[in-house]
């Protein structure tokens, strides 16, 4: 399970302030606490911060590296603003995001052709949000044609079938279920990812929702995430679902998470 860490986000008034302050300490603590919470990748976002974005990002990720020893995910809406950072990351990155939308699909395959990084594929396009698996395979193979003619290999693409509230809609959650289903199906040497925080949008107590969208969603195929580390509940119910999934071969990795006391209860 490669799991994403989504807390440096420029969302977060705190966030933000400490990347407009450049406060070092803050920023420390943030990448130190997901990077010893056992995370693949740190997200890195500094949308927020509008025309100071890309030379923040130029600043930021580089730091982060350091501070870490982790490869980042870059993500932004602006593809200036990824070029910023993919230029100074060290390894490969993963890029956050494209989709089939025809702007932003001319902004960013250039960015993908130059610097090869993993990518993140969204599954919309022109005609906006999919509402159907059917639809989420379709753009997804029309993103994973393009990707892999510009060299990236189909095991380098995470596909995000786009969780949306399940506040706003009932059907939202199997509505997704079913997609991650059919991109595993249909697609299954492609990692399949989700913003997981998102099924719980607008609803109280939501780390309920996430904890258990995030079994129910790797019974069906799931194989990435972006999530708070944070949440040591969490990622106690990622481990213990791999167990009872046959990923974690004889719970070995259930076991030493346990050792180390790192199941919370």
């Amino acid at each position: 399970m490669i799991i994403i860490g989504e807390r440096i986000n420029s969302t977060n008034g705190k966030i933000r302030a400490a990347i407009q302050s450049r406060d070092l300490e803050a920023l420390r603590a943030e990448g130190t606490l997901q990077a010893e919470a056992g995370v693949h990748y740190l997200d890195v976002n500094a949308a927020e911060l509008r025309d100071e974005e890309p030379a923040s990002l130029a600043w930021l990720v580089p730091f982060l590296q350091e501070v870490s020893g982790l490869p980042l995910a870059i993500d932004s809406p602006s593809p200036q603003a990824l070029a910023a950072g993919l230029a100074v990351h060290q390894g490969r990155a993963l890029l956050n995001s494209i989709t089939g939308e025809s702007e932003r699909y001319r902004g960013v395959m250039p960015l993908v052709r130059e610097f090869q990084p993993r990518v993140v594929a969204l599954c919309m396009d022109d005609r906006g949000m999919p509402r159907t698996a059917e639809e989420r395979v379709r753009v997804a193979s029309n993103l994973v044609t393009g990707l892999t003619n510009a060299g990236i290999a189909e095991e380098d693409i995470f596909l995000d079938p786009l969780v949306k509230p399940i506040a706003v809609d009932p059907s939202f959650g199997n509505e997704v279920l079913d997609s991650i289903q059919a991109l595993r199906r249909e697609l299954p040497r492609c990692h399949i990812t989700i913003g997981l925080s998102n099924v719980s949008f607008g609803m109280p107590k939501g780390k309920w929702l996430n904890r258990a969208f995030l079994t129910l969603a790797m019974g069906r195929g799931l194989d990435s995430v972006f999530c708070d580390p944070a949440d040591q509940h969490l990622l106690a119910y990622l481990r213990a679902t791999r167990v009872l999934l046959g990923l974690d071969e004889f719970g070995e990795e259930y076991l030493e998470a346990a050792r180390a006391e790192k199941l919370a209860y």
